[in-house]
């Protein structure tokens, strides 16, 4: 083992992710990204707020409601694709305080009577909010765990959709539905890998060396990474990848949540091999206030911790049935033709001024946000079909 760097501007003292490198001697990277982000002071747990505009960083969910306009158009296809099922099960994993879900159910889909909405949120402050926020009812009721009888023992009755329920971890497989996973992948635990001339070593994090801080420590790379390293052949000395074990894992158990439908995940995502030509610093960000937060190891819990997605690491447990640029799904999903209405109303109403006007003016520049290449726009959106 070496030390090769260290926390920089961490103050001394006292923080639990410190803490805890500190009594287990050191953690690997995966497990010190879990615990700066989701466990005892973690930012997801304490002090980040998530998306949102007035939180650390801003989604396309958080631009405006275009985007769930569009994802409701996106879900409309799917389940007429299925043949109309009753129900239709969306699973929205890492669902934050529930914006997406409420922009969907305020675009009025097609699919509405038929909808049972769940969110999926591991931290218990957003599910709070999203329960706040949403029209919220028991898991059972929706899911149809609790069917209540009729006057006819015959006949189950079921709540008209669309209905709304929280959950702080996948549900149980549905007939019919969509798993909906809107930056999520990126937040999930990842192992670090670094190539020396000798080969690959791993990145595990230990105390630095003064009191609070952090160091980064390097190991011989195990036997389990050539799944990653493997990507990755032409790597030279200094180049890193991440070995996203954690995500792998969620795609595995994603496509076992509905029998026919699905699975669209919408995040930040390069190949391994891409990844091990640019700076590690580029494609592992921090994300603190709005702004580029400090180094990995600086402020632990307080500021977000990304990667951006290896789509050839997905595509070992099932290659995408679709790779494309956000904007292109958007299209392909009618955000053009919702533009070109908000255009005529902005041309119509601009000499009045009413709220009409201002939203129509409003989705317009949410459509040229989304689209952006050097910001939302350079998202990919991947999607594995299920079943039929």
């Amino acid at each position: 083992m070496y030390q090769s760097g260290t926390s920089g501007d961490k103050e001394p003292g006292g923080h639990p992710v410190v803490d805890s490198v500190r009594r287990a001697g050191g953690l690997r990277f995966d497990r010190f990204v879990e615990a700066a982000l989701y466990g005892p002071g973690g930012f997801f747990t304490s002090v980040g707020r998530g998306a949102g505009r007035r939180a650390d960083f801003v989604t396309s969910v958080e631009v405006g409601s275009l985007f769930g306009a569009v994802v409701a158009r996106a879900l409309d296809a799917e389940w007429v694709r299925l043949g109309r099922p009753d129900p239709f099960v969306v699973v929205e994993a890492g669902a934050g305080r529930g914006a997406l879900a409420r922009d969907v159910l305020q675009a009025e889909p097609e699919c509405a009577p038929a909808l049972r909405y769940v969110c999926v949120e591991r931290s218990a402050r957003l599910r709070a909010e999203a329960e706040a926020l949403l029209p919220v009812e028991p898991p059972a009721t929706v899911l149809g765990l609790g069917r209540a009888r009729g006057p006819d023992d015959d006949v189950s009755v079921v709540a008209a959709g669309p209905s709304v329920a929280v959950l702080a971890d996948l549900p149980v497989p549905v007939p019919f539905g969509v798993v909906l996973a809107n930056e999520l992948l990126d937040n999930l635990p990842f192992r670090l890998l670094e190539r020396r001339e000798a080969g690959w070593a791993e990145v595990f994090v230990g105390p630095g060396p003064t009191e609070g801080t952090l160091a980064e420590v390097l190991v011989d790379a195990p036997p389990e990474t050539v799944a990653a390293t493997g990507l990755a052949p032409d790597a030279g000395p200094g180049a890193r990848v991440p070995f996203q074990q954690a995500a792998r894992a969620w795609l595995a158990r994603a496509g076992t949540v509905v029998g026919a439908g699905r699975v669209v995940v919408v995040d930040y995502a390069d190949t391994t091999a891409s990844l091990a030509r640019r700076p590690w610093r580029d494609w592992l960000r921090t994300y603190r206030g709005h702004g580029r937060g400090g180094a990995p190891l600086d402020h632990p819990g307080d500021q977000d911790l990304t990667c951006e997605v290896a789509v050839d690491q997905l595509a070992r447990v099932r290659v995408p049935r679709s790779d494309r640029p956000q904007a292109e799904w958007l299209a392909g999903h009618g955000m053009d033709e919702l533009v070109a209405a908000a255009r005529s109303t902005w041309h119509e109403r601009a000499g009045v001024g009413d709220l009409a006007a201002l939203a129509a003016r409003s989705r317009m520049g949410e459509a040229e946000a989304l689209g952006d290449p050097a910001g939302l726009g350079a998202f990919r959106v991947l999607e594995w079909e299920v079943g039929r």
